[in-house]
């Protein structure tokens, strides 16, 4: 299996992860930022003992500081977002991230915009303005400047990884869960919540933030950054997939018809396969970014 081709099937597995977060979400039943702590506590705790039995070489130093700084801000930009304006404005801005992954990229890296990545980028944002419809009412302003936030530091994390092969993504992660934990302490609830909350919230937070993020982080350094920010809006569909499966909640006509729409624009996209730069073009970028090849 081809390097690029391993990349496409994590940065999926990442979608498929982090689409479970609604499913765990429900079945706590806690507010947003008691949530944002607990599930940070235990991805945190994951991934430390995964960091201490790998044991911790690679490479970190002030890039890798930056990166943690970015998994740490796009978390709790999006339930800060989340808890400002409403959900349909928070997933319309987030489904931008093709575009704006995409266009980092080009700046950044010299990546060529790939048509086919824009169309189908589009195609996907007008398939979650059909899953959320329209906004009700005009949202904080603040709210939907958190959620562009929370996409560009997405954007900004592919772009760091990309350039940056041998950056130790095991321990960005830990450190910017643990970061997180920090970050809502003073927000979160100081009751600890009843066994069956705390297993939900360990699944959410092992699931749906560790192994999402390092699978996300490991597959977006191997394809185009816009190709990754593509594949993750899989998760608008499946999200309400696993809550109708568990809760038997059946999603409405606009989210068949826009989660429809988003699976035909990736499918559309993975009709022919993407070439991967030249050597001596992927050498230069790396070079020009302070990287170097594995």
């Amino acid at each position: 299996m081809s390097r690029q081709w391993i990349g496409f099937v994590m940065v999926l597995l990442s979608a498929v992860c982090w689409s479970s977060a609604g499913l765990f979400v429900r079945l706590t039943g806690l507010d947003a930022w008691t949530i944002v702590g607990w599930r940070s506590l235990f991805a945190g705790l994951a991934l430390a003992a995964a960091l201490a039995l790998r044991g911790c070489g690679g490479a970190f130093g002030a890039v890798g500081w930056g990166a943690t700084f970015l998994v740490s801000v796009a978390t709790v930009a999006y339930i800060a977002a989340l808890t400002l304006t409403s959900v349909a404005n928070v997933l319309l801005i987030y489904a931008c991230l093709p575009l704006v992954a995409a266009g980092l990229a080009r700046l950044i890296l010299g990546e060529p915009l790939s048509p086919r990545v824009l169309a189908a980028g589009a195609c996907c944002l007008v398939g979650v303005a059909i899953v959320v419809g329209a906004p009700k009412g005009s949202g904080h302003l603040l709210g939907s400047a958190l959620a562009l936030l929370m996409t560009s530091a997405f954007g900004g994390l592919l772009i760091v990884v990309k350039s940056h092969p041998g950056l130790d993504v095991l321990k960005i992660n830990t450190l910017g869960c643990l970061l997180c934990t920090v970050a809502a302490l003073p927000f979160m609830s100081r009751q600890v919540p009843d066994p069956k909350a705390l297993s939900s919230l360990a699944l959410l937070g092992i699931v749906a933030m560790a192994l999402a993020f390092l699978l996300f982080l490991e597959g977006g350094r191997r394809i185009p950054a816009g190709e990754a920010g593509l594949i993750t809006i899989l998760d608008v569909v499946l999200g309400p997939l696993w809550v109708w499966l568990a809760f038997g909640e059946a999603p409405g006509n606009g989210a068949l018809a826009g989660g429809a729409l988003i699976t035909a624009a990736l499918f559309w996209y993975l009709l022919r396969p993407q070439r991967d730069p030249t050597p001596a073009r992927r050498s230069s970028v790396i070079a020009r970014c302070g990287g170097t090849e594995r």
